[in-house]
């Protein structure tokens, strides 16, 4: 089966090519070209189809679309996301058809993501997966029963904005929230705060020079002070693994999954957060229910984009 793949972000747009024989997946080509915001959405995706013209063989025999939400999978609608300002109601789904005559599948990254992980990566072989993003924001996608569970409207797996706390860094628009302390974001948020603490005791983390803001932190400073042993930034790392696992004890006890995959700053950082994490989840979780759960980092990488889209396709 030759299947396309399209992965839309806010800021680059990548094409996938490949040849998928069973569970085996041969990435053929990929071409990226920035997201150029000022044309509409119509000429952007014409944009994409002739970059998909250029590197198919031949026609494909399926299509998949991975793009942040909201969107409505049914109706093959990208629907106002905020990573891509003016995409209002985006028919992509029967542009791409009218095209090729072929019917895409359109899902968002999160789902996209797990069907991925869950096909070709950690979570193969398992027929009851969470994967959670953990980069930027907090995403989760869910395979429940050997099957993507999108809920009524494409909204289920909207993990990052359950409240672990009543305060607490921000995400999801909301303090406390499981987005707001395992994030990029919350992580430089969180360091911030600690940061002002130590320096009106008159002590500077390795992360953290005179006059910086929130805005200069980011989760890698931090986890690079980490590493060079800064009590601080290995604090920081240690309260964000706690409200980690926190988060996902109520995944554990609610869901029941045999396998959570996370992504990004886990797979970078998981000896800053496991220990903590790993803490919480034996005193918070139902044994039976932990104790057939492995939580581990996801295998696809930075190529996970490609597997998204092409999982998409294949769904």
């Amino acid at each position: 089966m030759l299947a396309l793949g399209f992965d839309i972000g806010g800021t680059k747009c990548a094409v996938i090519t490949a040849q998928v024989n069973g569970d085996n997946i041969k990435i053929i080509k990929k071409e990226k070209c920035p997201t150029d915001r000022s044309i509409s959405p119509i000429e952007m995706i014409d944009r994409l189809i002739n970059i998909a013209d250029g590197i198919l063989p031949s026609k494909p025999d399926a299509i998949g679309i991975s793009c942040g939400g909201p969107l409505d999978s049914k109706r093959g609608v990208i629907m106002s996301p905020p990573n891509l300002p003016g995409w209002d109601n985006v028919e992509i789904v029967k542009q791409i058809e009218e095209h090729y005559s072929v019917k895409p599948k359109l899902q968002n990254d999160a789902n996209a993501c797990a069907m991925a992980e869950w096909k070709f990566g950690a979570g193969k072989g398992c027929d009851n997966v969470v994967f959670l993003t953990f980069g930027t924001g907090l995403g989760a996608g869910l395979i429940l029963d050997g099957r993507l569970y999108s809920g009524t409207n494409d909204n289920a797996g909207e993990l990052g904005h359950i409240r672990l706390d009543r305060f607490g860094p921000v995400g999801y628009g909301k303090a406390g929230s499981f987005e707001g302390f395992c994030s990029g974001g919350g992580i430089a948020q969180l360091g911030y705060t600690k940061a002002l603490e130590k320096v009106q005791s008159g002590e500077y983390p390795l992360y953290f020079q005179k006059g910086m803001t929130a805005e200069d932190i980011s989760a890698r400073s931090v986890a690079e002070a980490a590493d060079k042993g800064d009590e601080t930034a290995i604090e920081v790392y240690r309260i964000c693994g706690e409200y980690l696992g926190r988060g996902l004890s109520v995944v554990i006890d609610i869901l029941n999954p045999q396998v959570i995959v996370i992504g990004s700053i886990f797979a970078r950082s998981h000896h800053l957060l496991w220990k903590s994490a790993e803490e919480i989840i034996k005193q918070e979780t139902l044994p039976l229910s932990a104790g057939c759960c492995q939580v581990v980092p996801a295998m696809l990488g930075e190529s996970i984009g490609d597997y998204a889209a092409i999982a998409t396709a294949l769904e």
